[in-house]
This record gives C-alpha cells, sequence and structure tokens, in this order.
C-alpha cells in the first residue's frame, strides 16, 4: 500500500500552487491598461498579447512531452518562475513593440508549463492512488493564492500604479522558484510522474499518435473546448455591459468578480475531489457543464451589480470543479501510458482554442444581437458539451 506523502514534502508544494497563481495569469489583464496609457493604440496592444497567446498555444503541447521526459521536474517551473520575473522586468524596462510581444512570449511560456509541471510533481509524489486528493488540495491553494494575488494587485495598482503590479507578479514567481527547491527531488519518482506502468518500470511510454487515438481525451478536449467557447467571453460582455448602462464602476467591477469566483473555487475544488473521491470525475465534469446554462440565462434577466454574485458563484463552481476534475481524469484515463503530462498540455491547447476565440464570437455577436441575446447563445455552448459528455460518457465515465 502506499503511504501517504509526509508533510515535510507537501508545505513547499502548496506554497508553490499559492504563488504560481500569478505566474498563471501574472500582468496579463493589467498590460492593456499600463499602455493604453502610454500612448499606445488597441490594434498595437491586441497583436503584442495575440503574438504571445499564440506562442503559448503552440508550446502547451510539446511542453507537456518536456515534462514527461524530464528527469528533473521542478526545472519546469522554475523555468516559469524566471519567465515571469523576465516579463514584468522587461515590460517596465522598455515600452517597446517588440520588447512588449517578447514580454507576452514569456508570460504564455510560463502559464503554458506551469500548469503540467506541478500536475506532473504532484503524481511524483502522489502516485496514481493519492493524486485526487492532493491535487484537490493544490487546486484550493491555488484559488486561495489567485484571490489574494488579486486582491493585492487591485490594491497596490489603484495605490501606487501599475509598476506595483508587474513587481508583485515577479515577487510571486520568485516566491514559487524557491518553494519549488525546496521540494526534495528524491520525493517525486519521474516514471510515476509520466504515469509509466506501475508493475513495469522499464516499459517505454505510448507512441506521439495515441493524442490521437484515445478516445476518453478527444472526448474530454472536445467538451471542454465548446464549453469555453461560451464561458470565456460572458465574464467580459457581462462587464462591457454592466459599464455601458452605467451600473458598474470598471475596475471595482472586475476586482469583485474575480475575488468571488476565486473564493468559490477554494470550496468547490475540495468538494470535485471528494465526489471524484468516492465515484469518478464524470459526473463533476458533466456538473460543472451545467454551470454555462444557467449563466447564461441569469446574465441574459439580470445585468449590472445585482448578478455579480450569482454569475461569478455560477463560474467559481464550474471552474473549479475542472481544476481538480481535469488533470485528474487525464491522469487517470492515461495511467500506463507514460504520456500524462503530454496529454495535460494537449488537452489544455485544444481547451485554450476555445477560450481565445470566445472573445470575438462573443464581441460579434453582441454588437449584431445585443448583449442579452448573446448571453443565452454563449450559454448554449455548456448544452453542446453537456450533449457530448452524455453522448459519449461509454468512454469516459469509468474514469
Amino acid at each position: 500500500m502506499t503511504s501517504r506523502p509526509s508533510s515535510p514534502r507537501l508545505w513547499p508544494l502548496y506554497a508553490v500552487n499559492f504563488f504560481m497563481a500569478d505566474m498563471q495569469s501574472g500582468i496579463g489583464p493589467f498590460v492593456g491598461v499600463f499602455l493604453q496609457e502610454r500612448g499606445w493604440a488597441s490594434g498595437l496592444i491586441g497583436t503584442a498579447m495575440t503574438i504571445g497567446n499564440v506562442a503559448g498555444m503552440l508550446v502547451t503541447t510539446p511542453i507537456g512531452g518536456f515534462i514527461d521526459s524530464s528527469r528533473n521536474k521542478r526545472f519546469w517551473v522554475v523555468i516559469p518562475g524566471i519567465c515571469v520575473v523576465l516579463a514584468s522586468a522587461i515590460i517596465l524596462i522598455s515600452q517597446n513593440f517588440w520588447a512588449v510581444t517578447f514580454s507576452q512570449v514569456a508570460q504564455s511560456l510560463a502559464s503554458a508549463a506551469i500548469v503540467p509541471a506541478v500536475t506532473g510533481i504532484t503524481l511524483g509524489i502522489a502516485k496514481q492512488k493519492g493524486f485526487n486528493a492532493l491535487n484537490g488540495r493544490n487546486q484550493a491553494f491555488n484559488h486561495a493564492g489567485n484571490m489574494v494575488g488579486a486582491a493585492l494587485s487591485g490594491y497596490l495598482g489603484y495605490k501606487f500604479g501599475y509598476v506595483t503590479v508587474f513587481v508583485l507578479a515577479a515577487v510571486f514567481g520568485a516566491i514559487a522558484v524557491a518553494c519549488v527547491l525546496m521540494i526534495p527531488a528524491k520525493s517525486i519518482d519521474d516514471h510515476a510522474a509520466r504515469g509509466g506502468k506501475e508493475d513495469d518500470p522499464d516499459s517505454p511510454p505510448s507512441g506521439l499518435s495515441i493524442l490521437f487515438k484515445h478516445k476518453p481525451l478527444l472526448v474530454l478536449a472536445l467538451a471542454l473546448a465548446i464549453f469555453h467557447l461560451g464561458n470565456a467571453a460572458i465574464v467580459p460582455l457581462y462587464g462591457l455591459a454592466a459599464v455601458a448602462e452605467a451600473q458598474a464602476n470598471g475596475p471595482s467591477f472586475v476586482a469583485t468578480t474575480v475575488v468571488i469566483a476565486q473564493g468559490v473555487m477554494i470550496a468547490t475544488s475540495l468538494i470535485g475531489m471528494q465526489v471524484a473521491g468516492k465515484r469518478n470525475y464524470w459526473p463533476v465534469i458533466l456538473v460543472s457543464f451545467m454551470c454555462l446554462p444557467v449563466r447564461g440565462m441569469l446574465a441574459f434577466f439580470v445585468t449590472g451589480w445585482w448578478g455579480v454574485v450569482p454569475m461569478q458563484v455560477l463560474d467559481g463552481i464550474g471552474t473549479g470543479l475542472q481544476t481538480v476534475a481535469v488533470p485528474g481524469i487525464v491522469a487517470r484515463s492515461l495511467n500506463g501510458t507514460g504520456r500524462i503530462n503530454l496529454g495535460q498540455g494537449a488537452v489544455i491547447t485544444v481547451q485554450g482554442i476555445g477560450a481565445s476565440l470566445s472573445p470575438a464570437l462573443g464581441g460579434w455577436i453582441a454588437e449584431w444581437v445585443g448583449y442579452s441575446p448573446t448571453f443565452l447563445l454563449l450559454g448554449g455552448f455548456g448544452l453542446a458539451s453537456m450533449a457530448l459528455w452524455l453522448a459519449f460518457g461509454a468512454h469516459v465515465k469509468k474514469y
């Protein structure tokens, strides 16, 4: 029987999850406003950020493969930490287009590597048997870090200017690097971290073609892409609708939405962990998909501050459940293939495509038909994800 990891090796992992929150979102939400204040046109801002986003999507899957084969999993947290520090420093030193673009690419590399890296470290410490519980606690710390980071960024940005936001991101990145180096390298089993066969440590990993042949992975990735195609645009459009109707103040509205959602995610990630431990991940993901149609209907009927709390509670439930269930179902379904982190990177890439296209889709629809009908249409993508998840349940229910 695999013993539970001892506490001395877990607190640095929890700390990494807490401080990596700013490595995932980092300076992104503030870059546009910062550059706009310095005379940048919106088109140039969008171009620099788009190049960074595309770079992130292109490298996420290969990075997952590198993490699988790496004998030093901690290295793949150190690199994102350095990237975040560099991104923050570069944008403060120079607002030249190519310098800013390079900073966005660095930030995207950090975001691409950090989730598969921490997943691999967690799996290497806890093995398959303990992964669900440890991953659930990791996610609770991660959401707490997001909540604290958002609150601090909002306060520091308001009080001292946007420069302090970038400094805070760099500090979080440096602390995360220090914490991951406190995890004993010997406590991470590299074979378990990539999902190799437990009864045959010398078995070679499956071929890369498994990404295209593994039906549970394909169903999961497609369902998530459809979900995020509708989900990612709702909050930005909801904010635009509220501000346009003079029902909300922009900065405080954004800060409130982040804090509420992340607070709910702390609880739901722990609940999702418990449900998956007793049953499996299939119903957890189904419930997460259900939240989107309800949010779409709510946004249709209620705008402004009245709808912020229930909207973000639902977002917190859906996203909080997915942060536990998605890495969990990938780890279970690909167990024995030696390609778990590659699969994790591929799923993140596909769902990222949906999330990247969502704001453009939602923005154009809102321009044609108005905000309220757009919320209903975006919510409909949740119904499509549910239909796909139910239709191909035979491939994923056992996980």
